[in-house]
């Protein structure tokens, strides 16, 4: 989904709410080519199934698809490539440590543009079992209940 707001845009991953109970945000910066952020500008990306992985000392966003843009050079280009995320060596360490404790994972959440450089949202998230995503659904459905009889009296 695409959101702008003046003049800046803030693409959102909405499967991550709903898959996963987050608890903590974190902001990275991206490594990107140039045709890349051309494409991410017109939010050619989906960052549904994406993850975030940490090897060595260096963070990656794994399965984000970006789409190729419409006027680059199409030779040799994998729309689903590992892509580095630009984090401070105490973060990372901080995000491994607390992988390793939980059943836990990184999750892109957003991704946005900020003083002219492309940042990526990460979260720390747990999966949500079938029932708790049940109960969600269904929460929302009475509070948007609630909300429509608020304005029709």
């Amino acid at each position: 989904m695409l959101i702008l707001y003046n003049n800046s845009m803030k693409i959102i991953n909405k499967k991550a709410p709903v898959s996963f109970k987050i608890t903590e945000k974190f902001e990275a910066g991206i490594v990107l080519l140039g045709s890349e952020v051309k494409a991410i500008r017109l939010g050619h990306v989906d960052l549904g199934s994406s993850y975030v992985k940490i090897i060595g000392n260096e963070a990656f966003l794994m399965n984000a698809k970006i789409f190729p843009y419409k006027f680059s050079r199409l030779e040799n280009y994998d729309e689903g490539r590992s892509r580095k995320l630009l984090l401070h060596k105490k973060e990372i360490t901080t995000l491994r440590s607390k992988l390793e404790q939980k059943h836990i994972t990184l999750i892109p959440t957003a991704i946005y543009i900020k003083d002219g450089h492309f940042k990526l949202e990460i979260a720390l998230g747990s999966g949500k079992k079938a029932f708790e995503m049940r109960k969600d659904a269904k929460r929302k459905a009475l509070d948007r209940a609630s909300e429509r009889e608020l304005r029709t009296s």
